[in-house]
């Protein structure tokens, strides 16, 4: 047996302690100015989108404020980021506004309430570098589907429709938006065009001023001083402009059971999406998150938000970018958010029943294409591998026909599995290493002096289950006494790959041939120490180096020939 000399760092583990707490020592007036200023403007910003993002979801309009004021607060004191603005986000509307329409609300906060629990104890036990591992082709399709159902449930509002059933699923909005085709309204699209217009022409000169907040403030004042025929908010929902009040809903093993699945999927795309956000601020900021802390603080933030009439929140990569353009360092920033968040919503909220659904809708479309990422999509069809594009697509058409939940669970199924046929085919057994490295590699087996009755083996690549069969042939020639085999290049080994050499070790006992293992890693010497294969083999047999393992090789076949 031998022991690596290879001297590994081990990282330094990640404090599980919110950003607040540590950058408030030495936090000046100046500073707090800057967040204070940029709290108010990314308030101002949050207004119309949370808003927006809740009818969207199929709630109240306030419901939406509850979102950006709890859970803005939360995570602005318990995150893990510096900047980090949490709310109401576009990727959540789908998947939330079905579970109203199935469960209720009392269904969408038990789930969200699950959700901030899971992502609670994903923090506790350090899953935070785990999200790394969900490939990026499954978060761009199923963003880009989300996006997609967001644009297509906003049809009728833009064109001012009235449908007759009330659709849940994206396909069947489809089929209610040409069903009412005759049901269009010129005035509608009138505002709706003008809004777009307002968002899409609004100069950057002027981005302190969201562009969002211009059009509903434009597209009111046109729709209330010309009367329009243009449904607003208030014609389609009552809206209160309360302070949000703690509320339990009554729970049973049967709703939690019910409602596990949709908890699962709040929370993964809570977590995804929050620390994507926090990863594009430290980027801008050159700062450093804390992830575990950063899921703690999602995780709490929904639970409060679910308590106080909200829906399911996660980092806002938008308002976390204004937030730093503006000038936002500290959680200061995000906890003035919420303050002027809840000032508006008790102060001002009336006169939100004077938006229009158009505006709203538009506004929606500016943020499927935001966040739509068709840029990335687009050059991952061009260059990426089959099947890639295929995990992508596949992942993106299950969105928008089916739902998250299908799209995600299929979509990791075929990443999974391409990843393992990869990496099976990628593992390789030869008796020579090739050529082209003769002259680069010291160690190359071709260069040694092998002693007679001898065979080398070299397995390159991980040994699990999928690559297993590939181990089957290493006594095919005969004649041999002493079988070598060579593990430098393997670097972990699953109960599969100790089983098949635990085979290959059984038919050369059978056939009195002796093995010598060489260089064998940490891991793969664990996992076979585990199963007990050192002892059969003997740990005498077990060598650090090629040179070690072919005397050891060579003194065994001294020893037969002698004792023959």
């Amino acid at each position: 047996m031998f022991a690596s000399n290879v001297h590994r760092v081990k990282p330094t583990e990640e404090k599980l302690k919110p950003k607040l707490f540590s950058v408030i020592k030495g936090y000046t007036p100046q500073q707090f100015v800057k967040d204070l200023t940029a709290g108010v403007i990314v308030a101002i910003i949050a207004l119309p989108l949370s808003i927006a993002l809740a009818l969207a979801s199929g709630v109240n309009p306030e419901q939406g404020l509850y979102t950006a004021i709890a859970a803005g607060f939360i995570v602005a004191f318990l995150g893990g980021s510096r900047v980090q603005i949490a709310g109401p986000t576009a990727a959540f509307a789908t998947i939330v506004a079905g579970i109203v329409a199935s469960e209720g609300m009392d269904g969408l906060v038990i789930s969200t309430i699950m959700a901030g629990i899971i992502m609670i104890l994903m923090g506790v036990f350090r899953f935070g570098k785990l999200i790394k591992y969900i490939p990026g082709t499954i978060t761009a399709g199923f963003t880009f589907g989300i996006a997609v159902t967001i644009v297509i449930g906003q049809i009728k509002d833009f064109l001012g429709l009235t449908f007759k059933n009330a659709p849940i699923e994206t396909v069947d909005k489809v089929t209610e938006v040409v069903r009412c085709a005759d049901t269009f309204n010129p005035y509608a699209l009138l505002i709706g065009v003008i809004s777009l217009a307002i968002l899409i022409l609004w100069p950057k000169k002027l981005e302190k001023i969201p562009a969002s907040l211009i059009a509903v403030i434009v597209c009111s004042a046109i729709v209330k001083l010309s009367d329009m025929n243009v449904n607003t908010i208030g014609d389609l929902y009552t809206i209160s402009s309360e302070p949000p009040k703690f509320a339990f809903p009554a729970v049973s093993f049967a709703r939690i059971k019910a409602l596990i699945s949709p908890a699962f999927t709040i929370a993964l795309l809570a977590a995804v999406e929050s620390l994507l956000s926090c990863v594009v601020a430290d980027g801008m900021i050159g700062s450093k998150h804390r992830s575990n802390m950063e899921l703690f603080a999602q995780g709490a933030a929904n639970i409060g938000s679910a308590l106080f009439g909200g829906i399911p929140a996660t980092g806002a990569i938008a308002r976390t970018a204004a937030n730093v353009k503006n000038g936002g360092r500290t959680p200061v920033s995000g906890i003035v958010h919420s303050v002027v968040v809840l000032l508006i919503l008790v102060l001002l909220m009336q006169f939100a029943a004077m938006i229009p659904m158009p505006t709203i809708a538009a506004i929606l479309f500016i943020v499927a294409y935001n966040m739509s990422g068709w840029k990335n999509i687009t050059n991952t069809v061009k260059k990426a591998p089959k099947s890639d594009i295929a995990v992508l697509l596949t992942t993106l058409v299950l969105t928008v026909v089916f739902d998250l939940v299908a799209a995600i669970g299929v979509g990791m199924v075929m990443a999974s599995l391409l990843f393992m046929k990869r990496m099976a085919d990628v593992t390789e057994a030869h008796t020579w290493l090739d050529v082209d490295d003769e002259e680069s590699d010291p160690d190359n087996i071709t260069l040694k002096r092998i002693p007679g009755r001898t065979k080398v083996y070299e397995i390159n690549g991980p040994m699990f289950f999928a690559a297993s069969q590939k181990f089957g042939y290493m006594l095919d020639e005969e004649d041999t006494g002493v079988l070598v085999i060579r593990m430098r290049n393997v670097p972990a080994i699953d109960a599969s790959g100790v089983a098949a050499l635990a085979d290959v070790v059984s038919q050369c006992k059978k056939q009195n041939v002796r093995v010598v293992f060489s260089h064998v890693n940490p891991q793969p010497m664990g996992a076979m120490r585990k199963a007990g294969l050192t002892e059969t083999v003997g740990e005498e047999n077990f060598c650090d180096h090629i040179d070690t393992a072919l005397l050891r090789a060579e003194k065994i076949t001294l020893s037969e020939l002698e004792s023959a």
